[in-house]
């Protein structure tokens, strides 16, 4: 009975100590997805890679995605059968992990404080994991897939693309990894996290409607049919969910879970009330679609940013984003102001870098939901975004100071006449400078942070 309460407690106490591995992980997905912005271009994701591969920043998901299959892992697919935990599995695996925890924390005077944090990633059917890799491989030259609005579908998978970077990374031999502060774990009951490796943005958009939502209910039962979700209701699970669109048919089943998400989207147009929370989930960037201008980069191109601000994509989006017609209106025609609809293909992408980085201020309002791509390519640009989206949740905002990065406007404020305009001509030369450096240290200082020996002053 004294057995059986103590596991009560340890259930019930769980939360707090979650919480904090997740600050962690979150610390951790930092330091990678800036690993991989700031690469040079000419590198593999692999150390050890071929050389020959040329890795540009603008295909850099396709190219590293077709090392990663060709070379590491298999085309063939498996049709093994789902696996279901009895009661028996449940309590086996509760009462391992539960001695587990018991010994770590008299054996490590740290815990739940210590590093590396434990993640065990599920080995899930290649339906759910390779088989779609393979499909987007096999058809992302295909440009006429677009969406409703116009927007090249297998871009959009490419800017959601943070699960098969987080994914490739946390299955890659160790020496090869750049996630340090996170270990791959065997058994489940040495896990403090599970990692859920499926595609829900590529089974989205390269899938029927009919056949996207019978595998979404195939991938719901494989993977809450397992021991460790039985355990924690999925608590203690991490789901890759990073488009607004995708696994929504099931979202429900799976709202204890930890989303990765783009953004928290409070206006309740993409999630329901009850699924997501900061307490919870995690908001990760998008990954840009541009190149990064570091700080040489930003040094000599500092006399060349003639354009007051800059903007270029969608001009017409819904719910949140209609504020970009009202800004369209307000300052098309006005002088040292740029405003283009977006195009795709490579075009557009050069089109895109060329103009942010001969802009001083680069033009972020809200898309369909409060984020939007076009910040990550502002800052990767070293041009200053101006924020107009009232509701909108930043990555990092516990760590990364974004107002000294960016300028936050109202929307209210944006579309009175002449009032963004003049905002920003008062904004003073050292101001512009100041922000301008921390644009191009942003990314130094996040690794700095993670490998600091100051490591739990920035967690406290």
């Amino acid at each position: 009975m004294a057995n059986k309460q103590l596991h009560t407690l340890s259930s019930r106490s769980r939360s707090p100590i979650l919480l904090f591995t997740i600050c962690l992980f979150v610390f951790s997905l930092i330091f990678l997805l800036f690993s991989l912005s700031t690469r040079h271009p000419s590198a593999s994701p692999y150390p050890n890679s071929n050389p020959n591969l040329s890795l540009k920043p603008e295909t850099s998901f396709v190219a590293a995605l077709e090392h990663f299959l060709d070379h590491k892992y298999p085309r063939a697919s498996s049709s093994s059968p789902f696996p279901t935990a009895s009661e028996e599995d449940v309590s086996r695996l509760d009462d391992q992990a539960f001695s587990k925890e018991r010994d770590r924390f008299y054996r490590e005077p740290y815990y739940p404080l210590d590093l590396p944090i434990r993640v065990y990633v599920y080995e899930m059917p290649t339906k759910f994991t390779y088989d779609l890799l393979w499909l987007f491989r096999n058809s992302y030259r295909d440009t006429a897939n677009l969406t409703s609005n116009g927007s090249p579908v297998h871009r959009l998978i490419e800017q959601h693309s943070v699960d098969y970077w987080l994914w490739a990374d946390l299955i890659a031999p160790e020496s090869e990894r750049l996630l340090k502060s996170v270990v791959r774990v065997e058994r489940q009951e040495d896990a403090d996290l599970f990692y859920v490796p499926f595609f829900t943005t590529i089974s989205f958009f390269l899938l029927e409607k009919q056949q996207c939502k019978a595998l979404y209910r195939e991938a719901l039962k494989w993977v809450t049919d397992q021991p460790a979700w039985k355990r924690s209701e999925g608590r203690n699970h991490i789901f890759p969910i990073h488009h607004p669109w995708s696994f929504k048919s099931v979202r429900r089943y799976v709202k204890n879970a930890i989303w990765l998400l783009p953004d928290m989207d409070s206006t309740g147009n993409w999630y329901k009330p009850g699924q997501v929370f900061l307490e919870k989930d995690l908001i990760l960037p998008y990954v840009p679609n541009v190149n990064l201008c570091d700080t040489k980069c930003i040094s000599e191109s500092e006399s060349k940013r003639s354009t007051l601000l800059y903007f270029r994509g969608r001009l017409k989006r819904n719910a949140g984003g209609k504020i970009r017609a009202k800004l369209v209106a307000e300052l098309s025609g006005v002088g040292g102001v740029v405003i283009e609809e977006g195009t795709s293909g490579e075009e557009g992408k050069a089109a895109s870098q060329i103009g942010m980085r001969k802009s001083i201020f680069c033009l972020s309002p809200a898309g369909d939901t409060p984020s939007s791509a076009r910040l990550f390519d502002a800052i990767v640009s070293g041009c200053i975004p101006v924020i107009v989206s009232d509701e909108l949740e930043l990555p990092f905002e516990g760590i990364l100071d974004y107002r000294k990065i960016a300028l936050f406007v109202s929307s209210s404020d944006a579309v009175q006449p002449g009032w963004l305009l003049n905002f920003l001509k008062g904004v003073s030369l050292a101001q512009i400078r100041g922000m301008q450096r921390n644009l191009a240290k942003v990314c130094d200082s996040i690794k700095v942070y993670i490998i600091s020996d100051f490591f739990y002053f920035f967690v406290v």
